[in-house]
């Protein structure tokens, strides 16, 4: 057998703009001395990194693993010609607690934070933080991943905007279990600040009555959503995150 040459995980690595072919890697929580690797061929996504800092979204609380695995997703969607807007990036940071504003609706072409507010997680998922996910019908958990956005339409919640899962086995009975993005009362700071987390959803992505239909019409109609958590099954399981995975080792 083959010995691993090198034993160290690396949390975030990035080489940006130094060459045609971008590469980072970022950590999978699965194995401790696996890194999984992104190579990104085009310019303008290895650029596009840059925004992080230059939208200063780690002040926001937007965690750059979320962001850059975010990137690579999108960029995987529009090579497949799912996109109709490849400028515009959703992202939900389930790594952070629904106290949080952890919805980054975000601008690549403008450099532009258009909406950043609280999101909810599925009741079934967790309390103040959601750490368990499920693909499946009744559950009541989020779901984590890539969605693509659909149609809006008027429906229990009123206005409301469709989500197509992308990803096999994680996401993808979205449209069969009803998730979708809608208005709810109980996402709002006042809830949030009387006992330390906001309202749970039955897996929707529920965002605040104030400025929901702002956001639904910014993102409808084929733009990248993605439901982020550093968990490990999805981490080990989501083939939109990057392969191939390697063994890096410290002699």
């Amino acid at each position: 057998m083959k010995k691993p040459v090198f034993k160290t995980v690396f949390r975030l690595t990035l080489a940006a703009g130094l060459f045609s072919g971008i590469l980072f890697a970022v950590a999978s929580p699965t194995a401790g001395n696996r890194t999984r690797v992104v190579a990104l061929t085009e310019n303008k996504v290895g650029a596009r990194m840059a925004l992080f800092s230059q939208l200063k979204l780690d002040s926001l609380g937007l965690s750059k693993e979320a962001f850059a695995f975010a990137l690579a997703g999108m960029e995987k969607l529009a090579k497949e010609g799912k996109l109709s807007n490849p400028d515009l990036l959703t992202i939900a940071d389930f790594s952070l607690p629904s106290s949080k504003k952890r919805l980054f609706v975000i601008d690549l072409a403008k450099g532009e934070v258009l909406f950043n507010t609280l999101v909810s997680h599925g009741r079934n998922s967790g309390t103040e933080l959601a750490t368990n996910f499920s693909n499946a019908p009744e559950s009541f958990k989020s779901s984590l991943g890539f969605y693509v956005t659909g149609a809006t339409y008027k429906g229990e919640h009123g206005y409301s905007l469709r989500l197509e899962g992308e990803e096999k086995g994680i996401n993808d009975n979205a449209m069969s279990r009803g998730i979708v993005m809608h208005s709810a009362a109980y996402v709002n700071e006042q809830i949030a600040k009387l006992q330390g987390y906001i309202g749970r959803s039955l897996g929707c992505p529920a965002i605040p009555e104030k400025i929901h239909r702002q956001i639904i019409e910014a993102i409808k109609n084929g733009t990248c959503l993605f439901l982020y958590s550093p968990d490990k099954a999805y981490m080990a399981n989501s083939k939109m995150l990057a392969t191939p995975e390697i063994d890096t080792t410290i002699a």
